[in-house]
């Protein structure tokens, strides 16, 4: 049955007519606005909102934990639902207020993406090594990565953190704003939660094996594309690190499957190619050697290679933060061009036709 609905508000009451798509710019505008606090602010100093979440969760494992599958990803699910909501209830505030939505999104952008502070962590990693300070190198590491520090030489730091960079580029900056574009203030929280959870439980170790297991496939299926995408952008700006956007397409398609990770392989391989180096080695964690394959077929990395790495992790972020805003703007733009409606988590859903449909990004 064909459902005919005219939901118009009276001159000068205000709110959008139902079946008009809700203007685009908060979202798109919200999403830049993000990655520039976060390029000119870092991340806050006291009181991270991630870091709230966080020691939350663990408060919660302290009770749940169980070495068990389904515990696990009722762990997972409690979290990640819990974390959304704030996101669904300003979805539903702000729906009516533009300025309000794009300031909302705005500050979720910054809380949930960590360009700067990558940065400032790898280089700070980079300047000890050029200065022969390996053991406050060592010490630094656990800040970019999980992997065991001791007894690591500068060729082996070195390589971390590449791997770091290249792989929170697509964790910290492109996948989280790909995320909100697609699911907005609960995409943006929810994407960011799954992410945290992933870093927390999603081992293979003894204790992690089974509780973590739900939150890291969760986590391998939400950074799918955004893996893919962050290795082609690094390849289209390769050139910003002095390389070839044709050799890093050329390792991340021979390379990057070679990975243990669905994703975090595509993005160290495309970043390979675009330094010209060689990465993968053993990583161990927590006492455990893990043998990875060689990603790329150049030079073993130097220090100076880290901040050519950087330079390519900020040319990403600012394509990334500009694209998915006008992705986002064009899609709303299709979408009104059609007379569609897509509802977005803690908003109306309607549809013309004779079965409205709703989906999910």
């Amino acid at each position: 049955m064909t459902q005919s609905c005219a939901w118009v508000v009276a001159p000068g009451l205000g709110g959008p007519r139902r079946g008009a798509p809700r203007p685009a710019w908060p979202l798109a505008g919200g999403i830049v606005a993000g990655a520039v606090l976060d390029a000119l602010l870092g991340d806050p100093r006291r009181g991270h909102p991630v870091a709230v979440f966080g020691n939350a969760a663990q408060a919660l494992q302290d009770r749940m934990y169980r070495d068990s599958v389904p515990r696990g990803a009722l762990y997972a699910a409690i979290c990640v639902l819990a974390a959304m909501a704030p996101g669904v209830l300003a979805q539903h505030f702000t729906r009516r207020h533009p300025l309000l939505r794009l300031a909302a999104t705005a500050a979720a952008a910054w809380t949930v993406t960590g360009a700067a502070s990558l940065a400032s962590e790898a280089q700070g990693i980079r300047h000890a090594l050029q200065a022969g300070e390996l053991e406050l190198a060592r010490a630094a590491l656990p800040s970019l990565c999980g992997r065991d520090p001791q007894g690591l030489d500068e060729q082996e730091l070195v390589r971390a953190v590449i791997e770091s960079v290249a792989e929170n580029t697509s964790d910290a900056v492109v996948a989280p704003l790909l995320w909100g574009a697609a699911g907005g203030l609960p995409g943006l929280l929810g994407y960011r939660a799954v992410n945290t959870l992933d870093a927390m439980v999603g081992y293979r170790s003894a204790r992690y094996a089974r509780f973590g297991r739900a939150s890291a496939r969760l986590d391998d299926v939400m950074n799918w594309v955004p893996a893919r995408v962050t290795g082609l952008l690094a390849g289209a700006l390769a050139r910003v690190a002095g390389g070839r956007p044709a050799a890093s397409w050329q390792a991340m398609r021979a390379y990057g499957p070679r990975h243990p990770s669905p994703n975090a392989g595509r993005c160290e391989a495309a970043f390979a190619g675009a330094l010209g180096v060689t990465l993968g080695g053993t990583n161990t964690y927590e006492g455990l050697a893990e043998e990875r394959q060689s990603l790329g077929d150049g030079r073993a990395p130097e220090p100076a290679d880290i901040g050519r790495a950087v330079r390519l992790c900020r040319a990403t972020t600012a394509v990334a933060a500009i694209g998915t805003a006008a992705a986002v703007l064009m899609t709303r733009r299709g979408m009104r061009a059609t007379g569609t409606v897509t509802a977005r988590w803690g908003e109306q859903s309607w549809s013309p036709g004779p079965t409205p449909t709703r989906g999910r990004a």
